[in-house]
């Protein structure tokens, strides 16, 4: 079973973007990649019942059935009018090519999908990462992004208190409201401590989806350029013929 949520007033009023969601309980602040309203285009969400965080947030690849779900979800946004499909779990990179596969419009279910261009900008300087969970981005994850573990520095939001009870829990233990201050503090703390490590990072990558809200102060702090799974929405809308 999926839930649907779109901005457009009319189911009819022409393509839009497709948005899967995993399957969750807090509030989804402007600028994370499930409020519709984060999207400058008309977006349509599809949350996938029963895909909660940890079933998704891990290293290896999600149940069989949660798969197949997704896809169906993928199928039913193409065939509503969908002219791409993002994510709001960049955990899900690992099933990317079965999602895509499923339909015929582009997909991008990470801001891992980033790393190649910025890869192609920056050849030999370290990519800093983001993460929901600095345990869970392993080589399932990194492999079906391409990213080679020595070229990236990866950092996690998971000892982040507010971050983790918000949504590193099961749907029913997961808080509801969002402390975005403390979130926003731990993000550019995280951000920065990377960054002291190793100053030649020559960008950020935010693997979650819940991070985007915090871009433009973690790019602020950092001085450095940070991409989100939200640049790559507006990538493929500006795809899209005129």
């Amino acid at each position: 079973m999926t839930m649907t949520r779109s901005n457009s007033k009319e189911q009819d009023e022409g393509p839009f973007l497709g948005i899967l969601m995993l399957d969750t309980k807090f509030t989804r602040i402007l600028g994370d990649a499930g409020n519709i309203d984060s999207y400058d285009t008309l977006a349509r969400i599809r949350v996938v019942s029963g895909a909660g965080s940890l079933d998704i947030v891990k290293d290896g690849l999600p149940e069989e059935e949660l798969i197949q779900a997704f896809c169906q979800a993928a199928r039913e946004l193409e065939a509503e009018g969908a002219y791409g499909i993002v994510s709001t779990c960049g955990f899900l990179i690992s099933v990317q090519d079965r999602i895509s596969g499923a339909v015929g419009i582009p997909v991008m279910m990470s801001a891992l999908s980033h790393y190649a261009g910025i890869r192609d900008k920056f050849p030999s300087r370290p990519i800093g990462i983001l993460t929901a969970s600095y345990k869970s981005l392993g080589a399932t994850a990194l492999q079906a992004a391409g990213i080679k573990r020595n070229d990236v520095r990866i950092i996690g939001m998971d000892d982040c208190a507010e971050f983790a009870d918000a949504i590193l829990r099961p749907k029913d233990q997961q808080s509801e409201k969002i402390d975005s201050r403390a979130i926003e503090t731990g993000a550019i703390e995280k951000a920065m401590s990377l960054l002291k490590a190793d100053p030649d990072i020559c960008a950020f990558l935010l693997e979650c989806g819940n991070l985007p809200p915090y871009a433009k102060a973690i790019e602020e702090a950092t001085k450095r350029p940070v991409y989100s799974i939200l640049d790559g929405a507006r990538y493929m809308t500006k795809q899209q013929p005129q």
